[in-house]
């Protein structure tokens, strides 16, 4: 057949459904929003271009300007957001690369000691999920998982690719692997199974993300606050029909310069004190959305959840 006149390829992964009409999700508590932070501990390789901040030298090797920026993340910027979660009772859901497990031992440290949720982020942030023939994708995720459990102590439950990539065969090897949901397809404002069995996906944003806000867009700490207020707001008043999820993505290298500081501080201050919010974890959101499904297939049902069927 012309190549021209063969058809797209379809989504399988998951199936079309509107929010509109899906049976309400109750959070714990009657809260309306299920907040999480997705704080991003990553390392980058020097030996390859990545996230920058000046396009000027980011094909370079090495590039001081640019690697330098993203290292002052696990230097510097990590510690001055930690406090701020502290401050506000927040635990994060972490992204980790495990190679950044293996090189920064007291990062990891200091979120174990808080219970942090630990979500498989890739090995280094220089290597991207997209395009691994089928074995080397298993071979890779095996070995990071590893990796991840030896560190942390305990078994991811959750995914995130670097730069949110993946394979089409990336959600059928994490649930062979044991896992239980990704944050890569960020579509919806409720988690939904996608057509793997055993799988969801859990809402994440690259919409209320600081690297888009503050690094693509250049926007200022007070838009920053006074977008959160906003997402948070309109989120509350949409889920009267049933519970929303919002997530918070943080990298330390961006939201953990100084001058950013207050503004984190500020956001996290109103979404704390907010009413109706279910200040939580990805894991804690995937296990309770996957009871609700368990009890409505045992009832009513497949159409009880928000999810695709």
């Amino acid at each position: 057949m012309n190549d021209q006149l063969r058809p797209l390829p379809d989504n399988q992964l998951y199936d079309y459904s509107p929010i509109v009409g899906r049976a309400p999700i109750r959070w714990p508590g009657g809260a309306r929003v299920a907040f999480y932070i997705g704080l991003n501990i990553e390392h980058y390789r020097i030996d390859r271009p990545s996230t920058s901040t000046f396009a000027g030298t980011a094909g370079l090797t090495p590039d001081p300007l640019n690697y330098g920026w993203r290292d002052y993340g696990p230097r510097v910027g990590f510690w001055r957001l930690l406090k701020a979660l502290d401050r506000h009772g927040l635990r994060a859901s972490a992204l980790l690369n495990s190679e950044a497990g293996e090189r920064y031992p007291q990062i990891i440290e200091a979120g174990r000691a808080r219970d942090w949720a630990w979500l498989a982020h890739g090995k280094n942030n220089s290597t991207f999920q997209a395009d691994m023939e089928p074995e080397e994708e298993r071979a890779y995720l095996v070995e990071m998982l590893d990796s991840l459990e030896k560190t942390t102590g305990r078994r991811p439950r959750g995914w995130m690719g670097p730069a949110l990539t993946e394979t089409f065969r990336t959600p059928e090897l994490l649930a062979e692997l044991g896992l239980d949901y990704v944050l890569d397809w960020t579509n919806d404002d409720q988690p939904y199974r996608l057509n793997v069995p055993g799988m969801l996906s859990v809402p994440y944003s690259v919409e209320l993300n600081d690297i888009g806000l503050f690094v693509s867009k250049g926007l200022t700490g007070p838009d920053f606050v006074r977008i959160v207020k906003d997402q948070l707001d309109q989120l509350h008043e949409d889920a009267a029909d049933g519970g929303r999820v919002m997530s918070l993505a943080l990298h330390p290298f961006v939201i953990g310069q100084p001058f950013r500081h207050r503004y984190l501080d500020e956001a996290l201050e109103y979404v704390a004190n907010h009413p109706g919010v279910w200040l939580t974890t990805s894991d804690d959101i995937a296990a309770h959305y996957a009871g609700l499904v368990a009890g409505s297939e045992g009832s009513e049902g497949s159409e009880g959840t928000g999810g695709a069927a």
